[in-house]
């Protein structure tokens, strides 16, 4: 009977553990997973933009609230809106990454605006990126700069979703 109770009562704590600290991101440690980040190159002084998926690990909801880089004078999370039969690009305050629901972002949707490049960025290189997020705080990732006409984080201009033995 003791022992079954003591079973139990492990069973109970293991289940709670998980309200009263983040999960780690599949052995990483990571409360937040950034996935597959990459830039586009710029070309003569231009704007870039950074993509990725962001994967939350918790229980709970949490924001991209900012991001900075050495490489961008200015950063800010951008969206684009449909506006007038016209796709624009809007600055947004926050990004939402909701637990258990991956925060994708991609040309034409959400991403991280560079702004005002204090340098070229050119292919083949990597930049590092500053996530401040409003729980997890910030995480430092290295983002790889693929060419600037790239719809993907492979550098090519399509997405990875190939049928069975399609091969680059």
């Amino acid at each position: 009977m003791i022992a079954r109770r003591a079973a139990l009562l492990a069973l109970a704590a293991g289940l709670t553990l998980p309200l009263t600290a983040p999960a780690t991101a599949h052995g990483t440690g990571e409360a937040i997973e950034i996935v597959e980040p990459w830039a586009r190159a710029s070309l003569a002084g231009r704007n870039s933009a950074a993509y990725m998926t962001i994967v939350n690990h918790t229980a709970a909801r949490d924001e991209l609230v900012a991001a900075s880089t050495p490489v961008a004078k200015v950063v800010e999370l951008h969206t684009h809106l449909m506006e007038g039969g016209v796709m624009r690009m809007r600055p947004v305050r926050a990004i939402e990454v909701n637990a258990g629901e991956p925060a994708v972002l991609r040309p034409g949707g959400l991403h991280v605006m560079l702004i005002d490049l204090t340098r070229d960025l050119k292919p083949g290189e990597t930049i590092p990126l500053t996530l401040s997020f409003r729980n997890s705080g910030e995480r430092t990732v290295e983002v790889p700069v693929v060419p600037a006409g790239a719809r993907d984080a492979t550098g090519h201009g399509h997405g990875r979703a190939h049928g069975p033995g399609h091969r680059h």
